[in-house]
């Protein structure tokens, strides 16, 4: 995600706070210092966000350490003013692992929450709801009440949140996974039209909460509609036949005439008929800009790329495409290359295809 900072790693998963994390501390402490003047109660207000958004990126470690269970990698996570994001490179294959995954996160707050009261209980300084507010009250206490806060916040069903995803769980169970998203996503955007206006007439940060949920429905629907188009249909069905290479001693000027006389973005670079690399337009750009256009074109490609059989499913490739750093993957049959296979040709296909079985017979 652009404009993340990494601050940490762990099981192989990297953690990353967003530029616009950071705003919200720096609101954070001036919302306490203008209310209490006072240095001491203004770092005790942003230890206890800090606190809270460890909650958060354990929360977020539930999910992902439950969909490492099901042989599910988890790319990164990422704090943002709003919570946690943990970018999962699929969803599970089975509405119970789905059901566990989400649940997952909110069990984490039910712990946390749990060892804390115990603790409380134990120490015997158990405070009372009367006097708690968001900014006053024992720290422990507060932190405890949050983390309830929480459970039960994300467990609303307003998808893509984790209440969402365990209603279209539920649903799948009962009709097909493409149905279930799209029922889930419109309760999603249901409740986001109801955390809009209660934004407008109480907390304008719910206003936020409501465009992230319509987006993020919005978004999931899609992609779910989007693989259940392509269910059963073959790579070679949308591999794009009509393309050029490059040589490993072509100069980054001859690659940069290429994309000028065409439509084509990325380039296979070939050795021997052989695939070595491949030169992207975002490789090429970074390498103008800092290096000699006669520059070869092997100094600069990826050598280390995706690619994909012609007879493999274009659902899976559709997949690979979305979580792997590149646009174009080379397509091999008896390895070969027989041609490219692009997110923006997948699109074109499902859009033929789609105008296709729609026309009536004239």
């Amino acid at each position: 995600m652009k404009w993340a900072w990494k601050v940490g790693q762990f099981r192989g998963i990297g953690v990353y706070i967003h530029a616009t994390f950071l705003i919200l501390l720096a609101f954070v402490a001036y919302s306490y210092w203008m209310a209490s003047k006072d240095v001491y109660k203004t770092v005790e207000g942003v230890v206890f966000i800090l606190a809270l958004f460890g909650c958060v990126v354990l929360h977020e470690f539930g999910h992902a350490l439950t969909a490492a269970r099901f042989g599910i990698k988890t790319r990164d996570i990422t704090l943002l003013p709003i919570g946690g994001v943990a970018r999962l490179e699929r969803m599970p294959d089975e509405p119970w692992q789905e059901l566990l995954v989400a649940i997952a996160g909110p069990a984490v707050n039910v712990v946390i929450a749990g060892l804390i009261a115990g603790w409380l209980y134990f120490r015997g300084t158990f405070g009372s709801l009367d006097q708690l507010t968001v900014t006053e009250g024992p720290f422990l206490f507060r932190l405890m009440v949050v983390n309830i806060f929480l459970v039960f916040f994300n467990m609303l069903p307003a998808f893509p949140m984790d209440g969402g995803r365990v209603l279209r769980a539920f649903l799948a169970t009962q009709m097909n996974y493409s149905r279930a998203t799209q029922i889930a996503a419109g309760v999603g955007q249901g409740m986001a039209l109801l955390f809009g206006l209660l934004g407008f007439l109480y907390n304008p940060f719910l206003l936020f909460i409501a465009l992230f949920v319509w987006i993020g429905a919005a978004q999931e629907s899609g992609i779910t509609q989007m693989k259940s188009a392509l269910g059963g249909i073959p790579v070679y069905a949308a591999t794009i036949t009509d393309f050029k290479t490059l040589q490993p001693d072509d100069t980054l000027a001859t690659a940069t005439e290429m994309i000028l006389s065409g439509s084509q973005q990325d380039f296979p670079v070939m050795k021997e008929n052989r695939v070595v690399g491949v030169l992207t337009r975002r490789i090429l750009l970074a390498a103008l800009s800092n290096t000699d256009r006669n520059v070869p074109v092997s100094a600069v490609m990826q050598r280390d790329f995706e690619s994909v059989q012609a007879s493999e499913m274009l659902e899976s490739a559709f997949e690979r495409l979305q979580t792997c750093d590149c646009y174009t993957m080379p397509v091999m049959k008896n390895g070969d290359l027989v041609g490219l296979l692009t997110l923006d040709n997948i699109g074109e296909f499902i859009a033929i295809r789609s105008a296709l079985y729609g026309q009536k017979p004239s």
